[in-house]
């Protein structure tokens, strides 16, 4: 577990960088595709989403009982429905690509321009931890640049 400091701009950062972010997409997108068919299946799917454990009921404290699995069945579903743009009955790369995107740009709307610390799983892969390590390279980057710039300009300038 690690914990990241972001807001929306961070996210919005990552998910404009087009190479960066289809390299993420694309790299969750092969890892639930089990059969490496090309295309994720509603069973594909629903195991990415069971795994995230959001419907066990009484978690995070609550005294609700888990839901009934066909209020569950239901959810997964309609979540499998919004993937599948075209209604083939499998999300390809694209469609994934395309909801995730709308999935994290609404991600980076909720959380507004106040920066949040947040906890997330390093080793599962966390779209919001590549998103704040994409910020803190593009960081780093523009301060190396800055360096050199001023070194080379003390260069021309010569010695005092």
């Amino acid at each position: 577990m690690s914990v990241v400091v972001l807001d929306g701009s961070t996210v919005r950062g990552f998910v404009a960088d087009e190479p960066a972010f289809a390299r993420s997409v694309d790299a969750r997108f092969a890892a639930l595709d089990a059969n490496g068919d090309g295309v994720l299946s509603r069973a594909e799917l629903r195991r990415a989403l069971e795994s995230f454990r959001l419907l066990d009921g009484a978690g995070f404290g609550s005294a609700d009982p888990a839901p009934l699995p066909a209020d569950v069945a239901a959810l997964y579903d309609a979540v499998f429905e919004q993937f599948d743009a075209d209604g083939s009955g499998a999300v390809d790369r694209a469609e994934f690509r395309d909801e995730m995107r709308r999935i994290m740009l609404a991600v980076a709307d909720g959380l507004g321009s106040q920066p949040i610390q947040v906890a997330v799983d390093d080793e599962g892969g966390s779209f919001l931890l590549e998103a704040a390590e994409h910020e803190a390279a593009e960081i780093a980057a523009r301060v190396e640049a800055d360096r050199s710039k001023a070194a080379a300009a003390a260069a021309a300038a010569g010695p005092k």
